[in-house]
């Protein structure tokens, strides 16, 4: 039985599918669904939406990944103010290239404006089954209250504007007779084109290298160096490479100036190519590898902000001098009570000049009175 052929462009309802069997979106499960749908379908394009409100909404652990996502173009959010919010930028992505959707939403408010929801193949759910993983089914949008109250509202905008137009008188030659048509008509069967061969992608669970390779490979291969890797595998932000018995990592950002929406538009599994060491991640024990001129500009940005930030940060405050201590003031009635006993005290010590005379006189006439006896 021949597979169903696979979606030529896919818009995935980010904050749908991040938000599946959750109270909150998960920027894991998020990407845990990207990777699986590319696995199954490697030859799609995926474009990635989420709502404007995504980054405030997933787990703190999250923001820093998640800011980088979307200044490598890995995740698009709606413009600020768009009606509608992310629903109606989803759609309106997907309008414009003919691309299915993946989501679990009906997008009932926009049934009347969006009939091609209804066509098959346009919507695709998709949902993480115990031991089994994602799976991804098409369907059907629900109609409710809410797509009825749609439609009727178009319904009733379009013949409005009927209504308003001209009547206009037809032409010469549209009484003519029918042109012979010299091509076929719209939907006529077409020859299949042939696929291109496309290596599947590689699961890996993640970057971490051995101890000892990689401690071997810091100890010769300091940040800025030059080194050539095979591309091993993709990545939903970037590609690994293989550098002798170290595995490293390059980003999108670090692969091209200005850097591709994807790795598969940019290289191929195999190629060798020419890359500068960025830096280490020595808790994961990774190695971040770029293209020399991309790590040359990210060096420059780095650097750039950091001056600006150090240019936004207030001066520390000046220390203020400590006090010098000042000499209490006595008051002047302490200070004369003070004086007073002090004399009172000399007076006590330094007896008088006649009781001195009286003591020196007295063994005088002890000894005059033994004489006389």
């Amino acid at each position: 039985m021949p597979q169903p052929r696979s979606p030529h462009h896919v818009v995935v309802d980010g904050s749908n599918i991040a938000t599946e069997g959750r109270s909150a979106p998960s920027l894991k499960q998020l990407n845990e669904a990207v990777l699986a749908f590319m696995d199954e379908h490697p030859t799609s394009k995926i474009t990635v939406v989420v709502d404007a409100s995504f980054g405030h909404r997933i787990d703190k652990k999250e923001v820093a990944d998640f800011d980088d996502a979307v200044n490598n173009n890995e995740l698009v959010t709606p413009p600020a103010g768009a009606i509608g919010r992310g629903d109606a930028f989803v759609l309106a992505i997907a309008d414009k290239v003919k691309a299915s959707i993946i989501s679990n939403d009906s997008y009932q408010e926009f049934h009347g404006e969006h009939t091609w929801l209804f066509d098959e193949g346009r919507l695709m759910g998709g949902k993480p089954v115990p031991h089994v993983g994602w799976v991804f089914v098409p369907r059907s949008p629900v109609r409710g209250a809410t797509s009825k109250k749609a439609t009727r509202g178009v319904q009733a905008q379009k013949r409005t504007r009927e209504d308003a137009r001209p009547a206009k008188k037809a032409s010469r030659e549209a009484s003519s007779p029918m042109p012979t048509p010299k091509t076929p008509p719209p939907g006529a069967p077409v020859a299949p084109r042939t696929p291109e061969k496309v290596v599947p992608e590689k699961r890996d669970s993640g970057s971490v290298n051995e101890v000892l390779p990689f401690l071997a490979f810091v100890e010769k291969q300091p940040v800025g160096s030059k080194v050539k890797g095979v591309v091993d595998s993709y990545s939903a932000h970037g590609a690994y490479v293989k550098v002798g018995d170290i595995k490293g990592y390059v980003p999108l950002r670090l692969l091209g100036n200005p850097a591709p929406r994807s790795a598969r538009d940019a290289i191929q599994i195999g190629d060798t190519l020419a890359l500068v060491v960025a830096g280490y991640t020595p808790a994961r024990r990774s190695v971040e590898l770029g293209v020399p001129e991309a790590v040359k500009i990210a060096a420059k940005e780095t650097k750039a902000k950091a001056l600006v930030k150090a240019e936004k940060k207030p001066p520390a405050p000046a220390k203020k001098a400590a006090p010098v201590a000042k000499k209490a003031a006595v008051p002047k009635k302490a200070a004369a009570a003070v004086k007073k006993a002090a004399a009172a005290v000399k007076k006590v010590a330094t007896p008088s000049k006649k009781s001195a005379a009286k003591k020196a006189a007295a063994p005088a006439k002890a000894v005059s009175k033994a004489a006389k006896k």
